[in-house]
């Protein structure tokens, strides 16, 4: 009789358990939190800040005169992507400090004597191909590059300046690290060609060129 009440006793316990687990599978599972995918588009209007280093030479068939230094800027523009390819305007207005200064004695007189490019600017095509949220890109068109010299001695200076349009090439790496914002690295290659000043009415030519890399920072519209 023990056995019995025992048995019974057991097959009441599975025949509860098993209604439990059936009962469970019923109940709906709760979803879990949906937690959507960032994919970037780069289509619209963007503007940002830049800041880099240049490496600007004027040979003039005798020598080699190399200025270099901070420059920095802004830049406007605007991208169209086609599936992976990404094709866009850009321009930009830089502030350089690439300067060089050079002293000699003459005659007993000190003559001192500097070259600088104050500023430039570009405007260019680019075209891009995304991965994701990064993009590489090639990128080329004009080039507006501004060349000062000067020659100071006993109090008095005399200078000149001039605005030489050229061409520009180069290429970079923009990043969109999170909706709306992007940071690249870019190079720039600048020819202006040739160059003529003159001071104090002797006039010299030569080739003014420009190499430029900095980072930037862009806000997408």
């Amino acid at each position: 009789m023990r056995l019995r009440n025992l048995g019974v006793s057991i097959v009441c316990a599975v025949s509860v358990i098993a209604s439990s687990a059936a009962g469970a599978a019923d109940i709906p599972r709760k979803a879990l939190p949906y937690s959507p995918v960032y994919a970037p588009v780069w289509t619209g209007f963007y503007a940002g800040l830049n800041a880099g280093y240049g490496w600007a030479t004027f040979d003039n068939g005798f020598g080699t005169d190399r200025m270099k230094g901070f420059v920095g800027g802004g830049q406007l523009g605007y991208n169209w992507q086609i599936s992976s390819f990404v094709l866009g305007v850009e321009g930009d207005i830089q502030y350089s400090a690439q300067k060089r200064t050079e002293t000699a004695v003459i005659g007993g007189v000190t003559f001192t004597g500097e070259e600088k490019v104050p500023w430039f600017g570009t405007a260019r095509g680019r075209v891009g191909y995304a991965f994701d949220s990064v993009m590489i890109y090639g990128t080329g068109g004009a080039a507006w590059s501004n060349f000062k010299a000067s020659i100071s001695a006993l109090g008095l200076t005399a200078s000149t300046d001039t605005t030489k349009m050229g061409w520009t090439a180069g290429g970079g790496v923009e990043w969109m690290f999170m909706p709306r914002w992007s940071v690249k690295a870019e190079y720039l290659y600048i020819d202006s060609g040739t160059t003529t000043l003159t001071i104090a009415g002797v006039s010299a030519s030569g080739k003014l060129k420009d190499q430029i890399a900095r980072i930037g920072i862009n806000y997408h519209f």
